[in-house]
């Protein structure tokens, strides 16, 4: 989330707060695309990290960015963290290693999306080039060690710092050292809701095997294909990964709301200070727990807001939902992983057909698969068939979707190409980080570094 939101409106019931939610709903033709996109700073000279301060720094690069777009900058006790345009059609911010992140505008098809990306890059090499820095696109850092990665000066991140260790055991790791690809999509009614909330936590394990890309750590194999989705499962169970109350028939609005109330807080922003506010959930906070403690300890709907950006689930509801499954990657699937969800979720019948090929898989099922794709990728499995095999399914079903959709560029191509590097990789049988760990066996001979020239934007 590229900033935090101020909106001083009272809340006065709970029910208030899954009609936040609630009120994301919209028709059809509204739907729209928002696609996000991490990536790591190194300077090209050393395949070293990028500090925040410097000549050649993240700050530059900001600096840099602001000047070349004209967009607003988001500043944080003095400092730029980030960028927005003014009329919200996008947003950079930072991650708390120095992870370079695009939030892209609402847009309509994948071809504007990968327009975006491109445009996106483009503009930073001309920033970046000349300070001597490029980006990786890989879903975890595969050199630095965690005391050499850089640390954003964001007030968030510092809160969230000293709360990580007390809850898991890899959440320092989560926020310094991984980088994802996601991708934002809406829906029409709570039954729509439901529906694809559900589809969509039961193939996110396919999600991470299709885009498994983090095989490396501290400049060594380590032995998974997404060490990424390894990390969340021992970041902060309280508030990540899979839910079982969405599997329930009547899921809705309100059991999401539920839960959120019982999450921890991370922090209370007033008058654009933080307060740490990790030792009360949001349901304590609106019963009184923060009065004498913080200014103005009434909770207002800014507070709730900022609250829902800060729990970490497999699929993140707001006003619309997050994909939140894939690893950080190279161009080609930044704009793959928006084809892929908008192809199962944004055709009727494509969302009818991956709700029947899923619809028997069990929470303990997702669970399972959830927590066995880091190591085995593809050959991870559900019942009796792979991750490989369902994938076929999968992108045959996304596929129909985007032919469906009709949507068709200046040239008269539909969507469907979008999936290429994803239909690649079930055909080949092996994944990203398969690929990448024989050649750091064979043609690399040993060494990590050609993963900076291969991999780098």
């Amino acid at each position: 989330m590229a900033r935090d939101t101020t909106d001083e409106t009272p809340i006065s019931s709970i029910e208030e707060l899954a009609g936040y939610l609630a009120s994301g709903c919209k028709p059809k033709e509204d739907w729209r695309i928002g696609t996000e996109h991490e990536k790591f700073p190194f300077f090209v000279e050393s395949n070293g990290p990028v500090p925040y301060e410097g000549q050649s720094s993240i700050r530059a690069l900001l600096e840099g960015m602001r000047e070349k777009l004209g967009w607003s900058p988001i500043m944080d006790d003095g400092r730029i963290i980030g960028l927005y345009e003014p009329t919200g059609m996008g947003a950079i911010s930072l991650e708390p290693g120095g992870q370079f992140e695009l939030s892209g505008a609402p847009l309509e098809s994948i071809h504007q999306t990968c327009r975006e990306s491109n445009a996106h890059l483009s503009q930073l090499r001309q920033i970046a080039d000349p300070l001597g820095i490029k980006f990786l696109g890989l879903g975890a850092s595969p050199k630095w060690t965690l005391d050499e990665t850089p640390r954003m000066p964001k007030s968030r991140y510092d809160i969230m710092r000293a709360y990580m260790p007390k809850v898991g055991t890899q959440g320092l790791d989560m926020m310094h050292r991984t980088s994802t690809i996601q991708v934002n999509l809406d829906f029409s009614s709570e039954a729509d809701m439901r529906k694809k909330m559900q589809v969509a936590y039961r193939l996110q394990p396919v999600a991470t095997a299709l885009f498994a890309n983090s095989p490396f750590t501290d400049g060594r194999p380590n032995g998974l294909q997404s060490w990424r989705a390894d990390i969340w499962r021992d970041t902060d169970n309280d508030r990540a990964g899979v839910l079982p109350f969405v599997f329930a028939d009547d899921f809705g609005f309100m059991d999401y709301t539920q839960w959120v109330l019982d999450v921890p807080m991370y922090f209370v922003l007033r008058e654009g200070k933080y307060h740490d506010c990790t030792r009360v959930t949001f349901r304590q906070f609106m019963n009184g727990a923060l009065e004498g403690k913080i200014p103005d300890a009434r909770p207002n709907m800014g507070d709730w807001t900022n609250h829902l950006s800060t729990v970490f689930p497999e699929v993140r509801l707001k006003k619309f939902m997050e994909m939140r499954g894939a690893d950080g990657g190279p161009w080609r699937k930044i704009c793959a992983l928006p084809a892929l969800w908008v192809g199962l979720l944004y055709d009727d019948v494509a969302l009818e057909k991956a709700d029947a090929l899923t619809r028997d898989w069990s929470f303990e099922d997702v669970v399972a698969a959830r927590d066995s794709v880091p190591k085995d990728g593809l050959k991870a499995k559900v019942g009796n068939r792979t991750m490989r095999e369902i994938g076929y399914d999968v992108l045959a079903i996304a596929r129909a979707g985007l032919l469906a959709r009709a949507k068709l560029n200046a040239d008269g191509f539909d969507e469907a190409h979008f999936l290429a590097p994803l239909e690649e990789i079930v055909a080949r049988g092996t994944t990203a980080a398969e690929q990448m760990v024989t050649e750091y066996h064979s043609v690399w001979g040993g060494s990590i570094e050609p993963v900076f020239l291969e991999y780098a934007y």
